[in-house]
């Protein structure tokens, strides 16, 4: 019996090996199928789960091999190597697997073992072309690598030699440096700089303190650090990060910007900038989170350093403000932002409440402050929970607390300015620490001091803490009478200038509603013209010509003031000019000002039935200034045009994205779209770089930013030339905005804009057709092609008309089970002129170029012979123009059979009536195919010529 049991046992496992092996030999066979069909993801799908109840040696071998072709398809080919050698570990006579390794081997760039594989097949395989072919190819790879290696580091210990000698030429120093620079931007370059003791004599060149040397090193290090983890890992060890923070603390812009370009190499090869594959050491080498931190601490210390320079703090701030926050909301991982609050927000705080004009304060540049508050707003902004929030505030508050004291009045204007910091950054927080007791009647208080400064700072506070119109109200209860008499006392102008801009933000108080004006009639005015005065003396410093803008921002809410200001051509140069300067802080209150003068905020429909249900109700009903009605705003866009507003904008645009926030690009992008809505004006809108400035704006930003800024590209890319609007590689950054604006969020105008613009940039090059398919445009395209809107449904043909000269195009109308074809025709017959114009155009050129095409329209549907009569008649020459041409692919697609049909339907005596016809210039080129074609149906002996009889 147990002899019995023995033997069913045996022959169930013998059972069950063999059902798995059929199991493994199906599933092979099934994944050969889909990998002859094209189908290679579904073949790799069978062929892995082939692998687990396969459990013979040689089908499994085979199994690996068919997998790395796979593999080799879709370009994976650490995964094709791996698998090839599997199938070379049960048979290293497999001359398949061989190859395929040697495919992968060279792809990924290990040339001497791809030699050492294609070497084997070609002893296994003496006479096969493929293999001898590729061992020379390989040979003649490696021996030109070898050569270019030792080339390389001789060219590598050279340009050292030359940086290191003080008594060579200061021309043959700098042609070195630039070299090196060029020569770390390269992979293989920057790995024998690596080898060749580079980072030591990199670091000699620091040493020297020479500012060219420094920025040549520096501007090095970052090349070799660009996407490649491990030797950016190994420098950050090999230079030290705090050698690194005392390079950008030094008091240079350039090298300052230079340092913090290498941090953010390092940053983005370290935190997924490197797309290598480092196999099984990855895990123990390169774990990255040590040296992150310490470069996170490090840079939080240089915030509060006293000897960190401006610059330097600057770009300490820029860095924290680039990597830090999340940058998409999507990911829940916030621990660098609470890390950073915990450990630097006091830090940051600290920077916000300097006061230059008090002693002891630390070095900064006229953007520090602001960086410092953009980083705050990102900071909380980037906060997902309550008690996270309260805890941002309860360090700030904490903070705030510990400074004001009624004995150190340096210290209470400190805090003061922390709070003026706090409102131009996270608001919510300025605002809650605003509302505490006693700290608004602090700030008015500080109004009347003796001392200059308390009085500036405290101004100061008071403008940035009116934007709440609660508040606003306090204010003019309680400051309008002080900020009035600090305005006629002082004689500081800084003083001044601010008192204005204080009395400027209470006078707007009610927006661009006409009757929620705050002051008498004509005080605004006065206000306007007196910040306008300060703007345009070049002797006040640009600081303090700065607060004339800030004035405007606010009083340019006021209809009255915006055509003042455009009446004043130098003042608005004055503002264009300092828009360019070094002061980026200046940018907001320049854009406010600009989004007012163009009235392209965005307003509320107001409802009849509403207004009147509000008077009778006795409420609040906001009306609108006369000069804010549609001919004043497009003269006074008209006026900033001509004063050189594009060119402002364009250098606006380039500023550091830590000062140039989402809410900044919205605003600029509203102001193009507003100056482009006049067609004659957008020529001059390209002429100033317009174009170039509005490609980052339309990417980067708040949703509505970027759809304003796609919608003012469309506009331009619509009727200007592509190569003078966006020159050189930039025209074809243009499509991914375009085809964005197809998108049914978007409103018709901007979806016919789109495609208008994308129909233009179609007809001017392949290369841009083939950019606009693979952005997958089509599918929307197609879409506006069956819209019930005429003049979108028109632009949507015209742009498809456009592309179909392109190879991918072509091959979708060739595709069988779908009616694009159909569509086409079914659109040749409609009424309108200008959609048959491009129906019919398009397929032109279809048939022209896709003699199958010709064939298969004949299928689609049975009105195609009469919608053919119908454009070959057609009384607009290009309509019918285009109609004759189809005509004559169809007659020479090489189907005698469709030739014979068109023959012998009334075509032929159409053809006949327009061939016969006198030539007649407007109508020449439909007569001129009409001939060719009775010419192609005699030269296929379908018609006979006529002749008289003798």
């Amino acid at each position: 019996m147990c002899l019995a049991i023995c033997f069913r046992r045996a022959w169930s496992a013998r059972h069950l090996l063999a059902t798995m092996m059929g199991d493994a030999i199906q599933l092979k066979d099934e994944g050969n199928k889909h990998f002859q069909a094209g189908e290679t993801d579904k073949a790799i799908d069978c062929y892995t789960a082939a692998i687990k109840p396969c459990k013979d040696k040689k089908v499994l071998a085979v199994i690996y091999r068919n997998r790395s072709a796979c593999y080799l398809k879709k370009e994976n080919y650490a995964n094709a190597a791996s698998d090839a050698s599997k199938a070379i570990d049960v048979d290293a006579a497999d001359i398949k697997a061989l190859f395929r390794r040697c495919q992968a081997l060279e792809k990924l760039g290990k040339l001497d073992m791809a030699f050492k594989d294609v070497q084997r097949c070609a002893t296994i395989e003496p006479k096969n072309k493929t293999f001898l072919d590729t061992l020379r190819r390989l040979r003649a790879e490696i021996q030109a690598k070898l050569k270019t290696t030792f080339s390389t580091d001789s060219r590598v210990q050279n340009m050292f030699d030359i940086l290191l000698d003080e008594e060579m030429e200061k021309d043959k120093r700098e042609k070195a440096a630039n070299n090196l620079i060029v020569l770390s931007r390269e992979d293989a370059g920057a790995e024998r700089i690596f080898q060749n003791n580079g980072i030591p004599l990199l670091l000699s060149m620091i040493e020297t303190s020479k500012p060219e040397m420094i920025l040549a090193s520096v501007r090095t290090l970052s090349g070799m650090c660009t996407g490649h983890k491990a030797r950016a890992m190994a420098i950050v060890n090999m230079v030290g990060v705090d050698k690194m923070c005392s390079i950008m603390a030094v008091d240079n812009e350039e090298i300052a910007l230079a340092t913090c370009n290498l941090f953010q190499c390092i940053n983005d090869s370290l935190t997924g900038g490197d797309s290598r594959e480092y196999g099984k050491e990855e895990a123990l080498v390169l774990d990255s989170a040590k040296d992150l931190k310490t470069i996170l601490l490090s840079l939080l210390e240089m915030v509060q350093n006293a000897k960190v320079s401006g610059h330097g703090r600057d770009q300490a701030l820029n860095l924290l403000s680039m990597n830090v926050p999340r940058k998409e909301r999507k990911g829940r991982d916030n621990t660098r932002t609470l890390f950073t609050i915990d450990h630097g927000l006091k830090k940051i705080l600290k920077v916000c409440g300097q006061v230059p004009e008090l002693p002891d304060q630390l070095p900064m540049t006229d953007n520090t402050q602001l960086i410092a508050s953009v980083l705050l707003n990102k900071l909380y902004d980037d906060l997902t929970c309550d008690p996270e929030r309260d805890n941002f505030r309860d360090i700030c508050d904490d903070y705030i607390k510990s400074k004001i004291d009624p004995n150190n009045m340096d210290k209470t204007i400190h805090a003061v300015n922390t709070i003026s910091g706090l409102l131009q950054g996270p608001v919510d927080v300025g605002n809650a620490l605003v509302g505490r007791q006693g700290i608004m009647e602090m700030m008015v208080a500080l109004c009347g001091s003796e001392r200059e400064v308390d009085q500036m700072v405290a101004v100061e506070a008071l403008i940035h803490a009116s934007s709440k119109m609660a508040r606003a109200s306090f204010i003019v209860t309680n400051g309008v009478s002080m900020l009035k008499d600090i305005y006629k006392k002082t004689k500081n102008e800084k003083i001044k200038i601010r008192a204005l801009v204080g009395l400027c933000k209470l006078g707007s108080a009610g927006g661009d509603d006409y009757s929620m004006r705050q002051f008498a009639e004509g005080s605004t005015e006065k206000l306007a013209k007196q910040c306008r005065k300060w703007l345009c003396n070049p002797q006040i410093d640009t600081k303090t010509r700065k607060w004339a803008i800030e004035g405007l921002a606010y009083l340019t809410n006021d209809a009255d003031v915006k055509d003042d200001f455009v009446e004043d051509e130098p003042a608005m140069k004055a503002m264009f000019e300092l828009a360019k300067s070094k002061d980026k802080t200046i940018l907001y209150s320049v854009a406010c000002t600009l989004i007012n003068c163009t009235n392209c905020y965005d307003k509320k429909d107001i409802l009849p039935e509403l207004v009147q249900l509000a008077k009778f109700s006795k409420q609040h009903v906001p009306e609108q200034h006369p000069k804010d009605k549609k001919d004043f705003i497009q003269r006074r866009v008209s006026r900033l045009l001509k004063a050189g507003v594009t060119s402002a904008l364009t250098v606006m645009v380039k500023a550091d994205n830590a000062i140039l926030t989402d809410q900044t690009k919205e605003m600029l992008a509203r102001i193009f779209l507003a100056l482009s809505e006049d067609s004659k004006a957008r020529g001059i809108i390209v002429a100033q770089g317009g174009g170039k400035a509005l490609i980052p704006l339309a990417l980067e930003g708040t949703a509505v930013g970027k759809v304003k800024a796609c919608h003012a590209l469309a506009k331009i890319a619509a009727i200007s030339n592509p190569e003078i609007a966006f020159p050189g590689e930039r025209v074809y950054e243009v499509v991914r905005p375009l085809v964005n604006l197809l998108g049914t969020e978007n409103d018709g105008l901007q979806n016919f804009e789109a495609l208008k613009g994308l129909t233009n940039l179609a007809g001017f090059s392949e290369k841009l057709r083939v950019k606009i398919v693979k952005e997958k445009a089509l599918p929307e395209i197609e879409n506006y092609m069956f819209e019930d809107h005429d003049q979108i449904r028109q632009a949507a043909v015209e742009c498809m008309c456009n592309l179909v000269s392109c190879k991918e195009v072509q091959e979708r109308y060739m595709e069988d089970g779908n009616d694009k074809l159909k569509l086409l025709l079914l659109l040749c017959g409609e009424d309108e002129d200008g959609l048959q114009i491009a129906a019919a155009g398009a397929l032109a050129m279809l048939t022209a170029a896709q003699k199958k095409l010709c064939t298969k329209m004949t299928q689609v549907t049975e009105q195609w012979l009469e919608i053919l009569q119908r454009l070959c008649l057609h009384t607009n020459p290009k309509v019918q123009h285009r109609g004759l041409v189809i005509v004559f692919n169809m007659l020479s697609s090489d189907n005698n059979e469709l030739a014979k049909k068109l023959m012998e339907s009334e075509l032929l005596e159409i053809l006949t009536v327009i061939g016969k016809a006198e030539d007649n210039p407007k109508r020449q080129e439909p007569i001129d195919v009409a001939r060719t074609c009775l010419v192609k149906a005699m030269d296929l002996s379908l018609i006979k010529p006529f002749t008289n009889p003798s």
